[in-house]
């Protein structure tokens, strides 16, 4: 398709889509016992009848409704804008949709309004991709690092590196990019698995899920904790029976502790090796977490958060605070693309390794672009990095992502892999949707 023309953006849809997976307890932990896995979900069309783009929010269920909304408030920044603005200069379009001073209001740059615009800016990325007729991952990993840099809103950032600092480490790496693409594209991108470890699952259900993992070669597991603790040291117990003490073990508690809970807790798990603890108190508390990284820096254990970090500012703290040992972007809280990718020059300025989180509906399929962009372009390396997958939902996606020997395998499509099949959104439409009907 041709780069040439203009193309402008006409309108878009929203679609509030959700999938009952409280039913089977997928994705329960101890601070979301019955999640619906769900989708607040945009397609920003154009006055080319054969260009969108398609892009979304994950949320749990209830309060999809607030996030759908948020992103209809967005719509006077959008219609009647064209795709050459944002392909110009994104990093600033990325601000001009966060700068209506009514709306950042209930932000800023937070919450359920920054969750709406993750799902545009995505939706922007997947636009542009399939304009280039390229995978996300290779359209980012083409740009020049001027182009690159002119992605990212530095407001914030520029005590801790400005734009000349990470255009230089961005020029550093250049000469080797395609070594690295080379490589990816051959091996794939190293990835864990999460589906084994929901609190909510049967002994049986995780001896006979661990035994999976390993035959479909993932070397890293991630098991829920922090509901009951000696069920936790059986539950992992059980889990070392079955992968043993070559594979690495991480373990997460969604935020139900406090400070000084969370290093308590974790002494008594010390037996198993965790890799890491996520999210072990309230993801905002950046003392906190400082405080939990240094009392386990002894055990081995790291700290691993950021899946409900709100935004670059956040993160520039808990790097600064030494408050995580990895730091785990997440492709619909943070503000799309741009900022993801902002959190990533900060992370590799301290050498950080990024492991982002995904699971949920379609964040796998987001993720993966996201850490092949790292990869490629910004860290230039794959060390200590492993990105979530859990096998849940990719069925409902057109392009959906494909894990070979615990790999993410390179996306070939044009996009951001966003796009849910047209029969599944009107399926699992709430509240009118078939399945809703049937399973109210």
């Amino acid at each position: 398709m041709s780069s040439t023309s203009i193309t402008t953006i006409t309108g878009i849809t929203v679609d509030d889509i959700r999938f009952p997976t409280s039913k089977q307890l997928d994705g329960s932990d101890a601070m979301s016992p019955d999640p619906d896995y769900s989708s607040a979900y945009v397609i920003i069309h154009t006055d080319n009848p054969l260009l969108e783009g398609h892009g979304h929010s994950f949320t749990t269920g209830r309060g999809t409704e607030i996030v759908c909304a948020a992103i209809e408030a967005h719509r006077h920044l959008l219609i009647g804008r064209t795709l050459e603005e944002f392909i110009s200069n994104p990093g600033a379009f990325w601000r001009h949709l966060t700068s209506d001073s009514q709306l950042r209001w209930i932000g800023p740059e937070k919450g359920a309004i920054h969750l709406g615009l993750a799902a545009i800016v995505n939706a922007l990325w997947d636009l542009y991709a399939k304009r280039e007729d390229k995978p996300l991952w290779r359209l980012i990993s083409d740009l020049t690092p001027e182009q690159f840099i002119k992605c990212i809103d530095f407001r914030y950032m520029s005590d801790v590196i400005t734009s000349d600092e990470a255009l230089k480490m961005l020029k550093e790496l250049e000469k080797t990019k395609s070594e690295r693409i080379k490589q990816l594209e051959e091996q794939g991108y190293p990835a864990y698995t999460t589906s084994a470890g929901w609190l909510g699952y049967s002994d049986e259900k995780i001896q006979r899920l661990c035994r999976e993992a390993i035959n479909e070669g993932f070397t890293h597991l991630k098991i829920k904790v922090g509901r009951d603790l000696q069920d936790d040291i059986r539950r992992l117990k059980i889990i070392r029976q079955e992968v043993g003490y070559e594979r690495r073990i991480m373990v997460d508690a969604n935020q139900v502790w406090d400070v000084n809970q969370a290093i308590e807790w974790m002494k008594h798990l010390v037996e198993f090796s965790p890799y890491w603890i996520e999210e072990p108190t309230s993801p905002d508390d950046i003392i906190g977490h400082a405080k939990i990284s240094q009392a386990l820096k002894s055990y081995n254990i790291g700290v691993a958060t950021g899946e409900h970090g709100m935004n670059r500012v956040l993160f520039k703290q808990m790097l600064q605070a030494n408050a995580l040992q990895f730091c785990q972007i997440d492709s619909c809280r943070l503000g799309g693309v741009n900022e993801v990718l902002a959190v990533l020059l900060l992370a590799a300025k301290f050498q950080v390794p990024v492991c982002p989180h995904a699971g949920g509906v379609g964040l796998c399929e987001l993720v993966q672009h996201l850490s092949m962009i790292d990869f490629i372009v910004v860290s230039g390396t794959w060390e200590n990095r492993i990105t979530e997958y859990v096998d849940h939902l990719h069925e409902h996606f057109e392009d959906p992502c494909i894990i070979k020997n615990g790999r993410y395998v390179a996306p070939t499509r044009p996009g951001y892999s966003t796009q849910m099949k047209a029969f599944s959104r009107q399926q699992y439409s709430f509240p009118n949707g078939s399945i809703w009907k049937t399973n109210p």
